[in-house]
């Protein structure tokens, strides 16, 4: 009866564990699978409406082109009366001209008959000119009431597009004519590619027209009538196309008005969700088919969470009331064990009692109540005489028979073992006498001992109640061989830890060596490419100066604007490497962030016009902290991306608090980024899409170090279609910790007379020929008296106290030669210091910082002339004050 109930109780939980299991897991699945269908049927509606949108934008960018075109004197004249050959072409070249301009398919004339009159493609096999389109559609609405729409395939070119067209009337208001224009929508469909759904457009007869994959395109929505077939054969719509049905089988419709729908033919693995959109203008509707396996696949997780977790209250449950039966069966176990300790305490006494007895007792030596024990013991009395053993104590230490015995002195047992050598180094009578003191003393000792056949003892003695002395033997000799080998596995670990550890620090200081190789590399490399890359910039400089015909000075532009896109790749190889490197110092203060938001906004300002933007800012009083040149590198690269990748529309700048920090924002209208390429576009040489003009990739990936450089977060945030938000946040800062920059040395702006450079002594002391050359030929365009450009030997050479020049221009690193300790050697020769420029490709602050300090002029290379000209000036006209 006990086990039938037991059985019973087992079979309820499991039956409501598992019906609960499925009731909870059904109904999670059915309730998350509803909200997550709602939820992707929204969303495909949301990407429906963008998707109409810009297939009406598309049209409406041409919608009101017929009605301008037919207001053309030209048209309605070439209709009134027929035009000879010559002003029949001089009317083909002008539609093909608006064609061009417009960038439609072809521009066609018809006249009153039907029969083109003119066209953009006249001069093409396919040509309309000549051809009858009396039976189209977009013909007949035309000549009836004005204009007319139609979407077919052309029966000239064979190429399926929109015709919008629009009577030609004479003065009284009678059509003389129709110009059609023909829009291809076959680049929308390329655009459509990008969707992962199935997007459809189709006409008012439900023919398919244009889709994204070609398997769904001139298929039927429905069975058409004969009327219908009749009217599509008459205006002959889709040619030779065979038009195909669509089979399909809906499963359920939503309250949205979409649709789960089993498609046969086309046949796709699994249903999708159907939304459609109207577009009541053109009399079309817009199609699309969305995999509906994620909202199953919601409630798929959501039915198995929901299990899970009856499982886990159910197992709670269980949990809990087993937990108080352990602790009754704790509490009864207890008392029961209280009870047996009692017992065997009992039992203890009488065993003691007996063994007392039986060492008192003994005879023969051997107790029968000592051969169960493990050990081996021994049991003297007060006159340390034998009195009881077992026979494990025998084997232990081997003794001849006849040796021990009942009465036998306990010294002659100890002098036996003594002379076998167990008592340890020394006199073997202070040995025998230290261990009978102790046995006289009565006090309980523990020890080891080792034998020389290895085996290794625990020896424990305790007195006896009457005098005498128990003493047991313990062969631990296994457990010290495990610990002996656990601490040889112990120390083999710690070694090995250590070889480890000392590998990762070489590895590490190899890989730190290896990256200090690397960032000196780099900045070798960039050095000697910008050599050659000043040298040219120079050289362009003077080649400007020496044409005068305007397309030879475009060709100039083109060179200089390729030396300076190649100048930003190289100084951002240079930013990258001293910012993976660390030396790039930071000057981090507190600062006013509006008069630097107001410099990028009317520096990108003029670039934006440039492209047919609008730039927008937001005035700021806010103070932040923050190294101000690097955040400027930051917000020039956000800007920059932003008008590269903005086709048409604005790029917003402005700031947003969050708390103790601001966040400073650029907004775009650009094409948007997927959100799984959200962290690739930080890294080099990442570029998503061309934009309007082509860059390095490496903006970006500045942009990621310096933010980690100065602890500023970086955030991107994007939306496909709408456009792009890049932000970085910097803390606030107090007004009280402005500090005012310090003013800056006076600036000469470049002018066109050559008078403060006319016959000034100048020195150009470079290792590079190229450089040389080009620098001379620069200053001997500006009227400068070169008289040396030469390398650091040449110019020792030629130094002297009546040679002084009035201006040198210097490389710093020459080879074993350095910059400024070249200067200082050449001043000895001099016996004066005139005023110097360090030209160099060296980007360095300390060296710049110290240049400053001295009163000399800095340039980094590549140097652009009208910089070099203006520093000149400057040097030449500050030394002469």
């Amino acid at each position: 009866m006990y086990r039938l109930g037991r059985y019973r109780t087992l079979l309820t939980t499991l039956l409501v564990m598992i019906g609960g299991t499925i009731l909870c897991a059904a109904s999670a699945g059915h309730f998350a699978g509803q909200r997550a269908l709602a939820g992707e049927s929204a969303q495909v509606q949301r990407q429906l409406q963008l998707h109409a949108q810009g297939l009406q934008q598309r049209i409406d960018r041409f919608g009101t082109l017929p009605q301008v075109m037919a207001l053309d004197p030209d048209l309605s004249t070439a209709l009134r009366t027929p035009p000879d050959a010559a002003g029949r072409q001089r009317l083909n070249l002008k539609l093909a001209r608006a064609n061009q301009v417009t960038r439609t398919s072809t521009l066609t004339l018809v006249g009153r008959d039907g029969v083109a009159v003119a066209a953009s493609n006249w001069a093409e096999p396919s040509s309309n000119v000549g051809e009858d389109y009396s039976y189209r559609p977009y013909y007949l609405q035309a000549m009836a009431n004005g204009h007319g729409r139609f979407y077919g395939i052309g029966m000239t070119t064979g190429v399926p597009g929109y015709f919008l067209s629009h009577a030609i009337n004479d003065a009284a208001g009678r059509p003389l004519g129709v110009i059609v224009i023909k829009i291809e929508l076959s680049a929308l469909e390329q655009e459509w590619l990008a969707s992962p759904d199935i997007v459809l457009a189709s006409d008012n007869h439900d023919v398919v027209f244009l889709a994204n994959q070609d398997a769904w395109r001139y298929r039927l929505l429905r069975d058409l009538g004969r009327p219908e077939r009749n009217e599509m054969a008459a205006s002959r719509q889709y040619a030779d196309r065979s038009l195909q049905p669509l089979r399909a089988r809906t499963e359920r419709v939503l309250e949205d008005g979409g649709r789960i729908v089993h498609m046969a033919d086309p046949a796709l693995p699994r249903p999708v969700l159907w939304q459609t959109i109207d577009l009541p203008e053109e009399d079309w509707h817009l199609h699309l088919l969305h995999d509906a396996g994620a909202a199953g696949t919601v409630a798929r997780s959501a039915a198995i969470g929901a299990g899970a977790a009856w499982l886990a209250l159910g197992f709670l449950v269980l949990f809990v009331q087993q937990r108080r039966r352990l602790a009754a069966h704790r509490q009864r176990s207890r008392r029961e064990l209280e009870t047996l300790l009692k017992q065997h305490a009992q039992e203890l006494r009488t065993a003691q009692d007996g063994l007392l007895e039986a060492a008192q007792d003994a005879d023969s030596g051997l107790s029968r109540s000592l051969e169960h024990l493990p050990q081996g013991v021994v049991i003297i009395d007060g006159q340390q005489r034998l009195v009881a053993w077992n026979s494990r104590y025998l084997e232990l230490f081997r003794f001849p028979p006849g040796l021990v015995q009942v009465g036998r002195p306990i010294e002659e047992i100890f002098r036996f073992n003594a002379r076998r050598g167990l008592l340890g180094p020394g006199p073997i009578d202070e040995a025998i006498e230290r261990r009978l003191n102790h046995l006289r003393s009565g006090r309980p000792h523990m020890r080891e001992s080792e034998k020389d056949d290895g085996t290794v003892l625990e020896i424990r003695g305790n007195p006896l109640p009457d005098g005498g002395f128990v003493t047991s033997y313990a062969d631990i000799t296994s457990y010290k061989n495990a610990a002996r080998e656990l601490r040889s596995l112990a120390d083999a670990l710690e070694h090995r830890v250590a070889e480890r550890t000392r590998d990762l620090d070489d590895a590490r200081r190899e890989a730190e060596q290896a990256n200090r190789y690397k960032t000196r590399f780099v900045a070798s490399a960039v050095h000697d490419l910008l050599q050659p890359l000043n040298a040219a910039r120079m050289f362009v400089s003077v080649l400007r100066g020496k044409l005068v015909d305007a397309e030879q000075q475009q060709t100039v532009d083109h060179i200089e604007a390729a030396l300076s896109a190649q100048d930003a790749i190289l100084a951002s190889l240079l930013d990258i490497s001293r910012l993976e490197s660390g030396s790039l110092s930071t000057r981090v203060r507190a600062f006013n962030l509006g008069p630097l938001l107001e410099t990028l906004a009317r520096e990108f300002g003029i670039a934006a016009e440039g492209r047919g933007l609008q730039l927008h800012w937001v005035p700021t009083t806010a103070v932040v902290v923050s190294d101000e040149a690097l955040l400027r590198r930051i917000l020039q690269n956000f800007l920059s991306n932003a008008l590269r990748y903005t086709q048409r529309g604005r790029v917003l700048l402005g700031c947003r608090r969050d708390g103790a920090r601001l966040w400073i924002q650029v907004h775009d209208q650009g094409p948007g980024i997927p959100e799984s390429l959200h962290r690739e576009i930080f890294e080099e040489f990442r570029r998503l899409h061309d934009g309007q003009e082509r860059g390095a990739g490496l903006g970006l990936a500045i942009v990621e170090r310096i933010g980690r450089l100065l602890g500023h977060p970086i955030q991107v945030r994007s939306t496909l279609g709408s456009g792009s938000l890049f932000e970085v946040a910097v803390p606030l800062g107090s007004p009280t910790d402005v500090v005012l920059p310090e003013p800056s040395p006076d600036h000469v702006v470049e002018t066109t007379a050559d008078g403060p450079l006319r016959s000034r002594r100048v020195w150009a002391i470079d290792d590079d020929p190229h450089v040389v050359a080009a620098t001379r030929a620069l200053l001997e365009r500006w009227a400068c008296d070169v008289q040396l450009a030469d390398g650091p030997l040449a110019a020792l050479q030629a130094a002297a106290a009546d040679a002084v020049p009035e201006l040198v221009l210097l490389d710093v690193r020459m080879g074993e030669f350095d910059g400024p300790t070249l200067y200082e050697r050449l001043c000895g020769h001099w016996q004066a210091r005139p005023p110097v420029i360090l030209v160099t490709a060296e980007r360095d602050d300390a060296l710049k910082a110290y240049a400053q300090e001295n009163g000399w002029g800095f340039l980094s290379k590549p140097v652009r002339p009208p910089a070099l000209r203006a520093l000149m000036t400057q040097l030449l006209l500050r030394h002469h004050r």
